[in-house]
């Protein structure tokens, strides 16, 4: 829905790859890379997105690196719409919720990175969580957001390692 408000595909790009995970940086030629675009058109939104504060670039050698403002008024409501669009949201609501004891969740993968994809992958900390409504529950808002989702499940008590990069999309970071 974003792509028909949002006409310039390298701008919803940028949009989603910088409020997805606020904690991304990058620079011109790697994200003209990363989008399959050329570097004139996404310098041209990065200078358009500098100019109206949503991100700051700094100077890093001989490149200019790049970071969403989080001070930006309405960075939260960018956020959330960044979630909407990839259903994070209908995904904690489905999942979370209704599963049991959730100590975390994080999206990890291609999604956390901010880039556009058809699988979210997806890492839940909790106990005694019930595998086979798991399943239920994932199918169900699969069907709402049109992405398949993949799944990773630990016990608080376990040593795990959750991959990087990582963005906690519910409960508590010490996980």
């Amino acid at each position: 829905m974003l792509d028909t408000l949002i006409q310039s595909k390298t701008r919803l790009k940028l949009l989603l790859r910088f409020f997805l995970n606020p904690d991304s940086s990058a620079y011109l030629r790697g994200l003209a890379q990363e989008f399959d675009e050329s570097t004139n058109s996404v310098r041209v939104e990065l200078n358009r997105f500098e100019e109206a504060g949503l991100i700051a670039g700094h100077k890093e050698g001989n490149k200019i690196v790049y970071k969403v403002n989080t001070k930006f008024p309405m960075f939260g409501e960018l956020q959330k719409i960044a979630f909407k669009h990839f259903g994070i949201d209908q995904i904690i609501e489905q999942v979370v919720q209704k599963l049991g004891d959730v100590n975390a969740v994080y999206l990890t993968g291609d999604l956390a990175r901010g880039l556009d994809t058809s699988i979210v992958d997806v890492t839940i900390i909790g106990k005694n969580i019930d595998s086979t409504y798991l399943t239920k529950l994932v199918a169900k808002a699969e069907d709402l957001i049109g992405r398949k989702i993949r799944t990773l499940v630990y016990q608080p008590s376990e040593v795990f390692e959750i991959e990087q990069p990582r963005l906690l999309i519910f409960g508590d970071e010490k996980y």
